[in-house]
């Protein structure tokens, strides 16, 4: 320990978000619409066929273990870099400095990505439904501007746009679902096959359609990241978590179970092969509820996408910020708006960084939804996988060496230990499938470099972190260290303190 006063820094609003806000933001990242569209037919057709929901199921359990060793971490250490304060806690500030280097990476390209889905979907929609056809390049930079601008104020009113967004998604998947369930399903009833465990393993590809299972998650983990701008985040973060993960995986299940009822067990492979994958849930749509709910679909693919991005803008936005407080990249990185509280220093950063990656695969003529969102998402995957993984051994090295109080035999060592050697399997699961999850994409010079530009982003990471621990003892201390050390519920007094930095 140091003996050095605390570092002052600049920091988050706090009591600008509750626990449902959280929820929304965390869910939004995980953008239920967008996971299963873009991932479900694959799943069906390619994966574990009509087992998918089953495999949702164990993607559910093993989820939910990881988030009990996480929870415990977020009872104890409140930081707007979540995993990057977690890992230097619990592996040590080299591992937390590669790590928090991979996480940035992470969400940085996540918003690239999505801008290109989302893209994709205004391009397609306005074109089918108002018959003009627009550039797909105006989309994405309409979306990169509305989330710079709404990531400049109050998270509170990101969370409230996210709400009424992501509300409105669920209703359509929701009911959807339900008027087949009410329905009594389609050409084979209510088959209970899809929900039976044994068939997650089973189909073309069991461990594709897993991979996608878990992909369909990617972003929950965010919730830690507003701890510090949330009220009593001792409480809100883990409820938050465990209410996301557990609440988004019953969904994905209902939801992919019913589909797959809709269209029958064998229409759904059928279709869900085909070239036109969407109509494993626009025929559904159309035959239980109508051809009107099928245009409303579509725009909200639109509507869930924009949500999703912006909510890893707002991710992205917290890491550069974590990272910049502490002296690293760059100081102005830390500053926050003096009357909004928003780390918009590092949103306009990462608002920079989106555009420049976007106007790159624009320029050389790449597809919005082939290219750009698939390859940055399984880039970024990659790379939040990977980190996931660590910070499952970083609660057990984190509980072994600190509060023996708190310790316990599942929660702080067989939870943890149990997620970590499940995200080494999805880790390997992605790896071989990648070429299949690229799809189109696969011959891309691009592609080909994923597994080596995060390899030299997290080699970079340590390099740069045993660099410091050799010419910069005092910069090395501090790695991960700035935390919120409140943990009781905040009053608004406490918005103006500041947080201390434990070395």
């Amino acid at each position: 320990m140091s003996d050095k006063p605390a570092r002052e820094v600049q920091r988050l609003k706090a009591n600008s978000v509750g626990l449902v806000g959280v929820v929304f933001m965390a869910v939004a990242t995980a953008a239920p619409i967008t996971a299963m569209t873009g991932n479900l037919p694959i799943a069906v057709g390619f994966g574990n066929g009509t087992g998918a929901p089953a495999g949702y199921l164990f993607a559910t359990l093993v989820l939910t273990v990881f988030s009990v060793g996480y929870v415990a971490m977020a009872k104890r250490i409140t930081a707007a870099g979540a995993f990057y304060g977690y890992i230097s806690h619990g592996l040590g500030r080299i591992a937390g400095m590669a790590s928090g280097m991979l996480a940035v990476l992470a969400y940085i390209v996540f918003e690239a990505s999505i801008v290109g889905i989302f893209a994709y979907f205004g391009q397609t929609t306005v074109a089918d439904q108002l018959g003009v056809d627009i550039p797909w390049i105006v989309y994405a930079a309409g979306m990169l501007a509305v989330t710079g601008v709404l990531a400049y104020f109050d998270i509170n009113i990101t969370a409230k746009a996210l709400g009424i967004m992501l509300v409105a998604e669920i209703a359509v998947l929701f009911a959807v679902a339900t008027a087949v369930l009410l329905a009594g399903g389609g050409p084979d009833g209510i088959p209970v096959e899809p929900i039976n465990p044994v068939n997650a393993f089973t189909g073309t590809s069991a461990g594709l359609g897993l991979f996608f299972a878990f992909w369909s998650w990617v972003g929950f983990e965010s919730t830690a990241m507003y701890g510090e701008e949330s009220r009593d985040p001792k409480r809100v973060i883990p409820r938050a978590t465990l209410i996301s993960v557990v609440g988004v995986g019953l969904f994905y299940i209902y939801v992919s179970w019913m589909t797959i009822a809709g269209n029958g067990l064998e229409g759904s492979v059928k279709v869900s092969s085909s070239a036109s994958p969407l109509d494993l849930f626009f025929d559904p749509t159309e035959a239980f509820i109508g051809a009107w709910a099928v245009d409303a679909f579509q725009w909200l693919l639109l509507t869930g996408s924009f949500a999703c991005g912006m909510a890893f803008h707002q991710c992205a936005s917290r890491y550069l910020y974590a990272i910049g407080r502490e002296g690293f990249l760059h100081p102005a990185l830390g500053r926050t708006h003096r009357s909004h509280g928003s780390p918009y220093i590092a949103s306009y950063v990462q608002s920079g960084i989106a555009t420049l990656l976007v106007a790159a695969f624009w320029l050389a003529g790449e597809d919005p939804y082939i290219h750009l969102y698939t390859l940055l998402a399984i880039l970024g995957t990659m790379a939040i996988l990977i980190v996931q993984t660590l910070c499952s051994f970083a609660v057990i090295g984190y509980f072994r060496k600190n509060h023996p109080e708190d310790r316990h035999w599942f929660k702080t060592f067989t939870a943890p230990l149990l997620g970590g050697i499940g995200m080494i399997a999805v880790v390997v699961l992605l790896v071989i499938n990648m070429e299949t999850a690229a799809g189109l994409a696969a011959d891309s010079l691009f592609f080909k470099l994923i597994p080596w530009i995060v390899g030299l982003v997290f080699f970079g990471g340590l390099g740069l972190g045993l660099y410091l621990k050799a010419k910069q003892p005092d910069r090395y201390a501090i790695i991960g260290r700035i935390v919120l050390e409140d943990a009781a519920e905040r009053t608004d007094d406490s918005e103006t303190s500041q947080p201390a930095a434990t070395v």
